[in-house]
C-alpha cells in the first residue's frame, strides 16, 4: 500500500532479461519494493528465452545487453523489431558507455546496475511507458496526417481541369463535398473544347454522400470526357453513361442526375439535354433567366412508359436548344446550391427563384465574372449540408469572324 505522499507505484507486468543470477535478484527486490510483485515477472536469461516471453504481452522490458547468446546492441534490436510497441529499458555496467547508444537505436531509458534503487527503477518504468504511449501516440498522428494528406492529394487529381484549346469561352467553377473532412463528393463536372470548336460541358449528381457515390461520380466524369474526344454524337452521350451506371452499380441501385451541354459559340447557341437535373442558368445584357428546358428521368430511373424507354435508350434524352448571345454566361449548378437557397421547406420556388435573384445582384454589380462564384455561395441564406458543384461558362464578347 502506498504511504501517503509517495510516488504512485507502476502496475505494470515486466519482462526482466537478465543471465546473471545475483543481478536479477537484485533488480526483482527493487521491483517487488516498486509494487511489481513476482507475479508481474518474467525472468528470462537469454535473448531466445526473450523472444517467446514477448509474446506473452509485458508492460516494460529490463534488458541486460551482456547475454549469452547475443553481442551487445543487437539483443535491443531484436527486442524492438519483435516488439516495437513495448517499452525497453536497458541495463547497465558502470563502465558501459553502451546505454547512450541504446537511446538511439530505440531504448526509452538506461539504468546502471549500481545504482538502481526501488525508487529510481519505479519511476524509469512508468516515464518508460509513458514515453513510449506518446511515442506511438505521436507517430499514429504523423500517420494519421499523412494518409489524409495522400487522400486528400488523391482526390484532388481526380478533381478536372477544363481543357480549353482557345479563349472561345472562360470557366470557373466551385467544389465542396457535404461529407466532413472529404475533398471529394458525388457531384461531378467537366468543359471540354472540342477540335471542331464546340464547348461541351457536363454536370451531374450521384445519389448519396458517401466514398462509393464519389467513386462513381469520377467514373461518369471520366468516362463523359471520353466519350466527348472520340468524337461520339451528342445524343448517345447520356443513353451510354446510363449503361456505365447499370454497370458500376450492378446491385445497389441508384440514380443519377445529368446536364449535358453543347455550347456553339459562333452560332450563339447552347443545345441541353437535361436527365432530372436542375436547367442552367443563363445571363445575358445583365437579365438572369432560369431555362426552359425539356426534362427526362434520370440515369437509372426506367421511364414511366416502355414507349418512352425505348426511345430513351434509342434517341438519347431530349434536346432543348437556346440563344447564347455574345458575352452571356452559363451557370451550372447542383441542387445543393438550390438548398442553400431555399428559404422554406415548403417553398415552392425550391430555392430557384432566389438563386435567380443572387445571380442577378452579381451581374448588375459587374466585375469579373469568376468573382460571382464566391459571392453566390457566400450569399445563400443557409448552409448547405449536400455535395455542391457551381460551373460558370462566359461566351466571348464578339464571335470570330
Amino acid at each position: 500500500m502506498n504511504m501517503p505522499g509517495s510516488p504512485p507505484r507502476p502496475t505494470t507486468s515486466v519482462l526482466l532479461v537478465e543471465d546473471d543470477e545475483r543481478d536479477a535478484v537484485l533488480v526483482r527486490a527493487c521491483l517487488d519494493e516498486a509494487g511489481i510483485g513476482p507475479d508481474a515477472v518474467i525472468w528470462a536469461r537469454s535473448l531466445a528465452a526473450a523472444a517467446a516471453a514477448l509474446e506473452r504481452g509485458p508492460g516494460c522490458v529490463l534488458l541486460d545487453l551482456e547475454l549469452p547468446d547475443v553481442d551487445g546492441l543487437s539483443a535491443l534490436l531484436t527486442v524492438v523489431e519483435g516488439s516495437p510497441d513495448t517499452p525497453v529499458i536497458v541495463l547497465t555496467g558502470r563502465h558501459d558507455p553502451g546505454g547512450i547508444d541504446a537511446l538511439a537505436v530505440g531504448a526509452q531509458d538506461y539504468l546502471v546496475k549500481d545504482d538502481i534503487t526501488a525508487d529510481l527503477l519505479g519511476r524509469s518504468i512508468r516515464y518508460a511507458v509513458e514515453r513510449k504511449r506518446a511515442q506511438r501516440t505521436s507517430q499514429q498522428l504523423r500517420e494519421a496526417r499523412l494518409s489524409s494528406a495522400e487522400k486528400a492529394r488523391l482526390e484532388r487529381g481526380l478533381l478536372p481541369r477544363p481543357l480549353l484549346r482557345t479563349d472561345a469561352v472562360e470557366c470557373s467553377n466551385y467544389y465542396q463535398p457535404g461529407r466532413d473532412h472529404a475533398v471529394l463528393g458525388g457531384d461531378f463536372f467537366d468543359v471540354v473544347e472540342t477540335s471542331d470548336g464546340l464547348v461541351r460541358a457536363v454536370i451531374g449528381d450521384v445519389m448519396g454522400h458517401g466514398p462509393d457515390e464519389a467513386a462513381l461520380g469520377v467514373h461518369l466524369r471520366v468516362a463523359w470526357r471520353t466519350l466527348v474526344l472520340a468524337g461520339t454524337p451528342d445524343d448517345q452521350i447520356l443513353p451510354t453513361l446510363a449503361s456505365l451506371l447499370k454497370a458500376e452499380s450492378e446491385g445497389h441501385p441508384g440514380f443519377v442526375t445529368a446536364c449535358d451541354l453543347t455550347i456553339d459559340v459562333d452560332g450563339a447557341t447552347v443545345a441541353m439535354r437535361v436527365a432530372g437535373h436542375p436547367a442552367p442558368l443563363r445571363c445575358a445584357h445583365g437579365k438572369t433567366t432560369y431555362l426552359d428546358v425539356e426534362i427526362g428521368p434520370p440515369l437509372g430511373v426506367e421511364a414511366p412508359g416502355a414507349e418512352d424507354a425505348t426511345r430513351y435508350a434509342s434517341t438519347g434524352w431530349p434536346e432543348t436548344k437556346s440563344s447564347l448571345d455574345p458575352g452571356s454566361s452559363l451557370i451550372l449548378y447542383t441542387d445543393g446550391l438550390l438548398d442553400a437557397y431555399a428559404v422554406l421547406a415548403d417553398d415552392a420556388s425550391l430555392g430557384i427563384e432566389e438563386l435567380v435573384t443572387a445571380v442577378t445582384r452579381c451581374a448588375i454589380d459587374g466585375g469579373a465574372v469568376a468573382s460571382w462564384i464566391p459571392s453566390i455561395v457566400g450569399s445563400a441564406p443557409n448552409a448547405s449540408i449536400d455535395d455542391t458543384a457551381v460551373v460558370v461558362i462566359t461566351t466571348r464578347s464578339e464571335p470570330e469572324h
